[in-house]
């Protein structure tokens, strides 16, 4: 099967309703990364010093020794900035990304967080890439990182993000059945699910932007002030989105040597008084979030067309277009991912097919459909769905002049053209159905045939929805 993995498509036009506790419009989580003492080190077993997210913009490893500039600004994130940190948020409900091997060495800050009421997630074993990790040694690590972090906090996490992940991070977290949510991702304001095998996973995503990590990346924030502009108008975009009724997730990512530099500490507390300033603000933990949205909005079953075998595919889509499992047939055969198995998705595939058959290929699919109120109708030998969409209509109640119409109509149109008449009658009603078909047999045979397509594409809209949405 050719099939493409990812989720372009996410919660659409209508994300769900978030139903945040007590109405309300934004809920704001705070993430504190706490990775000083599990950066890249000779002393932690590394083949090179680190060289990421630091104020040495642009380091680069040192293979085999040790990088005392660098190990000085991670100290200072334990040693100072945590402190200063601790000191503004500690009454807050946060949630700190903690790195196994880094809490281990700090038994003070674990102490604080802790005492603080911080929900302490898993934050990997090492704070290091793991892009070219096997995934069998990965899964070690996360294996000892759950083992360490449950020792050194008394307690197991509930939340991961490995940050530096690989392909297949989420999918061996999600395979460990350990979390409420994971976090290696980005691609919402939302919480959503995603399938893994036999389990589904809530995904509670990230953020890089409104993310102090900009401090130390080429293309970032040089001050303070453009730090808190950003979160300032990130906070006040969702917050009007909330006010119009659809409440997001504003992720805030902070690190302790980074904003917990003296420099950048007060743009992060302008903006902690900006945001609660508001009314109707939820300052949450991400587990709080995660159990929320999962009481809210537990995972649902649906139909995963992209899922099924072309034997089941077939079956059960061939007709959707009249008589014309070829079409079925074919779609089967397209790059079909995440987004073709909605039914407005899968429409559009199978519509790709529809148009680029021969005009040929075409009008046998228009001449597959039934007439309106015809004979096969008088005969109930119609497919149920044919059925059933002309007594939408009321088509199975015509009184004897209307069927009188119809069967003329039916006649002069078929004569003219070479195909029945064709309408999606959901969107109709008798009088308008006997409308457009006295308009449209007037029309030229090329007009009508593109109109006959459109109107059989759109029948075939509706089916899918009653098929995967019903």
């Amino acid at each position: 099967m050719n099939r493409y993995p990812r989720d372009m498509i996410g919660y659409g036009a209508t994300p769900p309703a978030a139903n945040w506790p007590g109405g309300a419009k934004i809920a704001v989580q705070i993430v504190l990364n706490y990775e000083e003492g599990g950066e890249n080190c000779l002393l932690h077993g590394d083949a090179a010093s680190e060289a990421f997210l630091s104020e040495i913009v642009g380091a680069q490893p040192w293979p085999g020794q040790r990088h005392w500039n660098m190990e000085s600004i991670y100290e200072y994130g334990s040693r100072a900035g945590f402190w200063r940190l601790h000191r503004l948020l500690k009454d807050l409900p946060i949630t700190v990304y903690g790195v196994a091997s880094a809490l281990a060495r700090s038994p003070e800050q674990v102490a604080a967080m802790k005492g603080a009421g911080w929900e302490i997630a898993s934050h990997g074993l090492k704070w290091i890439d793991y892009k070219d990790t096997p995934a069998e040694l990965e899964a070690q690590h996360m294996a000892e990182a759950i083992r360490l972090h449950t020792e050194v906090v008394g307690e197991a996490p509930r939340g991961w993000y490995t940050g530096r992940c690989s392909d297949q991070t989420v999918r061996l977290a999600a395979q460990t059945g350990q979390f409420d949510y994971v976090a290696d991702s980005y691609a919402d304001d939302l919480p959503y699910w995603s399938d893994f095998g036999d389990r589904q996973q809530l995904i509670v995503p990230y953020t890089l932007d409104t993310n102090d990590m900009r401090f130390a990346a080429p293309q970032g924030f040089n001050s303070g002030d453009q730090f808190f502009a950003y979160l300032r108008d990130s906070f006040d975009a969702l917050y009007a989105e909330g006010e119009a009724g659809a409440p997001k997730m504003l992720s805030v990512g902070l690190h302790c040597r980074l904003v917990g530099r003296p420099g950048r500490i007060m743009a992060l507390k302008r903006f902690l008084e900006h945001a609660q300033s508001h009314a109707g603000v939820w300052f949450a933990t991400r587990l709080q979030i995660a159990q929320h949205w999962a009481r809210e909005h537990p995972p649902q079953t649906h139909p995963r067309p992209t899922g099924w075998s072309r034997d089941d595919f077939i079956a059960r889509l061939g007709g959707i277009f009249e008589h014309s499992a070829w079409i079925a047939e074919r779609c089967f055969d397209l790059e079909l991912g995440p987004a073709h198995d909605r039914a407005d998705g899968l429409h559009n595939a199978m519509c790709r097919v529809f148009r680029s058959a021969s005009a040929e290929d075409r009008l046998g699919v228009l001449c597959a459909h039934p007439d309106l109120a015809g004979k096969l109708a008088q005969a109930k030998r119609l497919t149920a769905e044919s059925t059933a969409e002309q007594a939408s209509a009321g088509l199975d109640a015509l009184t004897d002049e209307e069927r009188e119409a119809f069967t003329r109509l039916n006649s002069s149109y078929t004569a003219k053209f070479g195909f029945p008449f064709i309408i999606a009658v959901r969107d109709h009603d008798k009088a308008s159905i006997l409308a457009a078909f006295q308009r449209r047999v007037g029309q030229t045979r090329e007009v009508e045939f593109a109109e006959a397509c459109r109107q059989v594409e759109r029948i075939a809209q509706f089916r899918l929805r009653d098929l995967l949405e019903g």
